[in-house]
């Protein structure tokens, strides 16, 4: 049983190929298929089967579109409720792979259907646990509430995660290897590791929902302190539900423009270039979402500010830039709600006020200190005593809250987030000055 394991590196996303014997299987697969087609032209096999764990949120699998082209069958609980061709796969059931047995067990908690799968081969046993076990944690149990049509409360499944850890394991060895869906940095649970994998016994012995404990004492637990919901996640988890379109079809559909100094009025604008960029000059009704590298969270924060369904054009560096940034946006399913992909011209008219730091050090009170951290980092503390705290993912529909008596200073954690944040501000507050503290929020921790 060869194993390979392929990270989103944004969303902290995990995904598997499962080979043996000439065959191959994936295991909750990103939108786009070109990589595993790359790995199985590579090893020389056959994809043959898609297992799906649960309707993911944060992302958007490219389940149908694999078994499209490749004519591989699509594994998932018949809970689901799906209309696209699949096999309906839960616990008692098994299926080969080459020699791989893989069978499932319903490890409901993350969601009502949520599957673990396992594959077993000559002793050797892989568990794929999607959102259910994490390294060093569990899957959320409260995204059902909001996110899409399956709902589901979060107490029912909290304790259903409880009886899943209590029971669903215990007859599993310690030498089981752990595979889970997502890493550190996902929003789909709190507090993961790092490690991509782990063993079973490990866990038994380090992740909090393993220990000995009631069933009140885990459910107060594993609902403190949850991340925020983007606004995208139900859209998603509908999404997959349905199964998505041709990813490449999809997102060349996007019509593109070079040199714009306009786009149709009223409509937003994402404007991923970095922040410097961006206040030198932006379209009317920008948002400054920067996409720089892997490491901005650009997915999250497209689908925690702009809404599914909402409109958008794309503003983007570079003609050179356009194919990965479709990918990207690709990835939540947002391409369809693209008006357009635009590079700007040099004569675009918006510019953002110059920020005066040691005016601001010096007269803290003479501005609005509008703070856009999530709700966990703002019950940490403030960094600045007169702040209002507002999250950058409620920003847009809070607006109203501020005065409008002081010049706006906007910062968050690190300096990524208040880009965004202050653009929005500056596009609903025209008259007056917006500034973001960016980066130097480091000279006051």
């Amino acid at each position: 049983m060869k194993i390979e394991q392929f990270k989103d590196e944004p969303l902290a996303h995990y995904s598997y190929a499962i080979v043996s014997e000439g065959e191959m299987a994936l295991v909750d697969p990103s939108r786009n298929p070109k990589q595993y087609y790359k790995f199985a032209e590579e090893h020389n096999v056959k994809i043959v089967a898609v297992f799906e764990t649960h309707p993911h949120a944060d992302f958007v699998s490219g389940h149908l579109q694999i078994h499209k082209e490749t004519g591989a069958t699509i594994y998932i609980s018949e809970k689901v409720g799906v209309n696209y061709p699949h096999e309906p796969f839960d616990e008692g059931q098994n299926v080969k792979i080459g020699k791989i047995n893989i069978r499932p067990l319903h490890t409901p908690g993350h969601s009502p259907d949520s599957l673990t799968f396992v594959a077993e081969e000559e002793g050797k046993i892989a568990l794929f646990t999607g959102d259910t076990l994490f390294i060093g944690n569990v899957g959320r149990p409260d995204l059902r509430e909001k996110a899409g049509n399956m709902t589901a409360k979060r107490v029912e499944l909290a304790k259903a995660m409880y009886h899943t850890m209590q029971t669903k394991f215990n007859d599993l060895p310690d030498e089981a290897l752990v595979y889970p869906a997502h890493g550190a940095g996902s929003l789909c649970g709190k507090n993961m590791s790092a490690s991509p994998s782990s063993t079973l016994g490990d866990e038994r012995m380090g992740n909090w929902a393993f220990k000995d404990q009631t069933v009140e004492e885990f459910v107060e637990e594993i609902l403190k302190d949850q991340p925020f919901i983007p606004s995208y996640f139900g859209f998603n988890v509908d999404l997959n539900r349905n199964g998505a379109g041709n990813v490449q079809q999809e997102k060349y559909r996007v019509p593109v423009r070079i040199a714009a100094n306009e786009v149709e009025t009223g409509i937003n604008v994402v404007d991923v270039r970095d922040g410097d960029a961006f206040k030198k000059g932006h379209l009317p009704n920008s948002i400054n979402i920067m996409s720089r590298t892997e490491g901005d969270k650009y997915e999250t924060w497209l689908g925690a500010i702009i809404k599914p369904n909402e409109p958008f054009y794309l503003a983007v560096n570079s003609v050179e830039d356009i194919d990965e940034l479709l990918e990207r946006t690709a990835k939540i399913g947002y391409e369809k709600q693209m008006k357009g992909v635009v590079t700007l011209s040099e004569e675009v008219s918006g510019k953002s006020d110059d920020f005066d730091l040691e005016n601001f050090k010096s007269n803290k009170e003479n501005y609005t200190i509008v703070d856009i951290r999530n709700e966990s980092e703002l019950a940490e503390g403030k960094i600045f005593d007169n702040a209002i705290g507002i999250p950058l993912n409620e920003l847009r529909d809070r607006t109203d809250e501020l005065p409008k008596d002081k010049p706006f200073v906007v910062h968050c954690a690190g300096g990524y987030r208040s880009a965004a944040g202050s653009s929005i501000l500056e596009d609903k507050f025209k008259d007056q000055k917006v500034f973001d503290l960016s980066e130097a929020i480091q000279d006051f921790k």
